[in-house]
């Protein structure tokens, strides 16, 4: 149903459009800016340059390679077997299973693949659906990062979560 390929450059107007789009923002741990092509090709650009210490995937459908959501491990650390997660899917391809998929094949692929121990992630308090997923995988509740997040004129918590190796349910 879904794939990975690694991001290219002809995904960043679609990436750009979803950073632009208050709605994605607003349930992602981010803040909200107006980011300009520019801005976001450097940001590739950066990203291709760093590729040792990140992964950062397209999810596709099967049938169809164009971009659905944006799933990365970021600081990738191989001594300390550890990296962050970050996954954003696109409004109009919400609740289709593509974050489920990104979630588990890329947390799968830091422990199969990349031989990592840790993966972690923050996430807002008030993204119950991201949680659920997370949860469901495996992830355990470390921590609550409290009013850490300042979005839409108030501040939020930031939950902390974190699954090692040997507690990951794919």
């Amino acid at each position: 149903m879904f794939k990975f390929r690694e991001l290219e450059a002809r995904d960043m107007e679609t990436v750009t459009r979803w950073r632009n789009d208050p709605e994605v923002i607003n349930s992602l741990g981010a803040p909200f800016r107006y980011i300009n092509p520019e801005t976001d090709r450097r940001w590739f650009e950066n990203y291709m340059n760093n590729r040792s210490h990140a992964v950062r995937l397209a999810i596709c459908t099967d049938e169809d390679d164009s971009i659905l959501g944006l799933a990365s491990l970021l600081d990738i650390d191989p001594i300390n077997q550890s990296c962050t997660f970050h996954i954003m899917v696109g409004r109009e391809n919400q609740g289709k299973g593509a974050g489920t998929f990104g979630v588990r094949e890329l947390t799968r692929h830091a422990f199969d693949n990349l031989n990592l121990k840790r993966v972690e992630l923050t996430v807002l308090e008030s993204n119950k659906r991201a949680i659920h997923v997370y949860e469901k995988m495996g992830y355990v509740y470390e921590g609550c990062r409290r009013q850490a997040v300042y979005k839409q004129g108030r501040f939020h918590n930031q939950l902390l979560y974190s699954v090692l190796k040997d507690e990951f349910k794919a």
